[in-house]
């Protein structure tokens, strides 16, 4: 037994707001030994930076360099966020996938799979990890085993980050491309036949949900939360380059 779930449909926030809410989930999860899932998009296009990433790196591609710019807590590469789904869950201790990396991510993108294919999209695991000597600065140039893909195109990554035994693990659904980087296909283009609405996208959150506890309370960001991820975006001030604080 898993306990409830604790899901989140949160409005389009900004960057910093996204990456400090996630931030303060993390420790709420541990500190209230609960589990979080929480879907959510962003009000503008925004860069996010893997936590290890060089910033310098984005300066490079002109599409990319003005765009508002957060770095997240797990690492790999950086993420364009436009027309796409992202969620986040938060994991405490005693979760029985809260120690096994690999097989939350099988179980969350297992969702994924059988959500999409409903919609007739043939949507796959990679499989298979393929690392260059240097990497392409965008995610989703990138090829990992859980990676999800739909004719060869990636379209679902996911990464984790860990604290004191707790577990975020968020991750994109590249919905269709972005004018900032439109070799980045997403499902919309690859399965014209695809639809996402509010009522669809509830229904993964609760397929989502299930996977992770036992019953689902739905709520908003909890006041804690909420002050903590306040606390968090003051102290990286208001810049269009800030950086989400790790704390």
């Amino acid at each position: 037994m898993s306990g409830p779930v604790h899901l989140i449909l949160d409005p389009p926030r900004s960057g910093a707001w996204n990456m400090a809410i996630d931030a303060a989930l993390l420790e709420e999860s541990l500190n209230r030994n609960a589990i979080f899932l929480r879907l959510y998009r962003w009000s503008e296009a925004t860069v996010s930076l893997g936590h290890f990433q060089d910033a310098a790196e984005q300066q490079r591609d002109p599409r990319l360099a003005s765009l508002p710019t957060v770095r997240r807590l797990s690492g790999g590469g950086a993420i364009l966020h436009h027309h796409e789904q992202t969620y986040s869950c938060c994991l405490p201790p005693s979760h029985p996938l809260a120690q096994q990396p690999s097989l939350l991510y099988e179980r969350i993108h297992a969702v994924f799979v059988e959500w999409l294919t409903e919609f007739g999209v043939a949507v796959a695991p990679r499989g298979s990890d393929f690392s260059r000597p240097h990497e392409p600065f965008l995610c989703f140039l990138r090829e990992a085993a859980p990676d999800l893909v739909v004719k060869g195109h990636k379209v679902l990554g996911s990464a984790q980050r860990r604290r004191r035994g707790t577990v975020l693990q968020h991750g994109s659904l590249l919905l269709r491309a972005s004018e900032y980087a439109p070799e980045l296909i997403g499902v919309s283009e690859l399965a014209p036949q695809f639809t996402e609405s509010s009522a669809t996208i509830l229904a993964l959150a609760e397929r989502l949900s299930q996977c992770l506890g036992d019953e689902i309370i739905q709520n908003e960001v909890p006041l804690t939360v909420q002050s903590q991820a306040s606390l968090l975006v003051k102290s990286i001030g208001h810049d269009r380059q800030s950086i989400c604080a790790n704390r």
